[in-house]
């Protein structure tokens, strides 16, 4: 019989009473957060796998202001922020954006990356993208939209991802429909670079290697310009983690491009979601062997024609809109890049909110 259903003063399993130690540990209530106030951060304990015990962490940028919260224009919506690849949250000037409309921001460091990275593991690694749906549920869980709540929240939930995040937050909607009351992708990687050719090209191969040996290392091709582009050290207007956000990108394992590609096979088959979609893309991409200026005002990361292209599979309330001099990251632009994206995103909230 089980711990779980056996007599109280049974002795729990030798490996049991290691996990509830290795959880007792880690620091479970709310902290404050590396970003300073009033931004917190919490560890959410999730199952263990391969490499040992799993954490996320969910970051509250705290309360908006009074005004803003009873009359604000996202006033009654909670925003739930899901980074990129090889990425974590440091995107206060985002937050801000939206607790000065009245909205409560939170962000969420996913398994093994950034506040959720610990000494061992592989960083980024996953076989499926659907095992985040235990993270997400998790920090949905704490901001009052937990599935098995009594009753459904006042609040109204938008989900709000990045490049990998975009993926991963669109495959969550599709699953869980009528979860979420709006979704906002900022350059999401609904596609391989190569496109639908290159993809049902590689598919096969990575799915061999995937299979007979999982973290087989590929290739990793990042010339470390993105970093440049963004960082303050280099390029770049803001400052970064280098451990969280390494100036080359996390080791590409062979079973995470499988799930990747899995999740690119399933948006290509169309997701139809019925909630409004707002994505945000670079109005060109660029991609060189050396340094070019042009970086500083392109997606130097993905192909953003064929993810526009491939946007169109997501529902029927999908609205594109292409940003001039934007950069991966629409909202790590230059500053006047980023104060067009965020007069477009105001715009579309005006008119979710109608």
């Amino acid at each position: 019989m089980s711990t779980e259903t056996g007599d109280p003063g049974e002795a729990p399993a030798p490996e049991d009473a290691a996990r509830a130690a290795r959880r007792a540990a880690e620091d479970l209530g709310w902290r404050p957060d590396v970003l300073g106030a009033p931004f917190r951060a919490k560890t959410l304990p999730l199952a263990d796998d391969d490499e040992g015990p799993c954490v996320a962490t969910l970051v509250d940028a705290g309360r908006p202001p009074y005004w803003a919260g009873r009359f604000g224009l996202a006033a009654e919506i909670d925003v739930l922020y899901v980074h990129g690849w090889s990425d974590y949250f440091f995107q206060t000037e985002l937050a801000e954006f939206w607790r000065e409309r009245g909205a409560r921001f939170f962000a969420l460091d996913l398994r093994k990356y950034g506040r959720s990275l610990r000494p061992g593991q592989s960083p980024g690694y996953i076989t499926d993208l659907g095992e985040y749906d235990e993270e997400i549920e998790a920090a949905l869980t704490e901001m009052g939209h937990g599935r098995h709540r009594p009753t459904p929240s006042p609040r109204r939930l938008v989900l709000l991802g990045h490049s990998t995040g975009g993926l991963v937050l669109s495959l969550f909607a599709a699953r869980f429909p009528g979860r979420t009351h709006a979704l906002i992708l900022n350059s999401p990687w609904l596609e391989l670079q190569t496109r639908e050719v290159g993809r049902m090209a590689l598919s096969p191969l990575i799915s061999t290697v995937g299979r007979l040996n999982p973290k087989t290392n590929l290739k990793n091709t990042d010339p470390g310009f993105y970093v440049q582009a963004v960082s303050k050290r280099f390029r770049g207007e803001w400052e970064l983690n280098a451990e969280w956000r390494p100036d080359h990108s996390f080791p590409i394992y062979a079973a995470w491009l499988q799930a990747i590609v899995r999740g690119h096979e399933r948006v290509s088959r169309g997701l139809d979601l019925s909630l409004p979609t707002l994505v945000l893309l670079a109005k060109r991409s660029v991609f060189a062997l050396n340094w070019d200026d042009s970086m500083l005002s392109s997606d130097i990361v993905l192909d953003v024609e064929g993810i526009a292209r491939r946007a169109l599979d997501l529902g029927e309330q999908t609205t594109v809109v292409r940003v001039p001099n934007a950069m991966h990251d629409i909202f790590l632009s230059r500053l006047p890049v980023r104060q067009h994206a965020y007069r477009h995103l105001e715009h579309w909230l005006r008119g979710y909110r109608r």
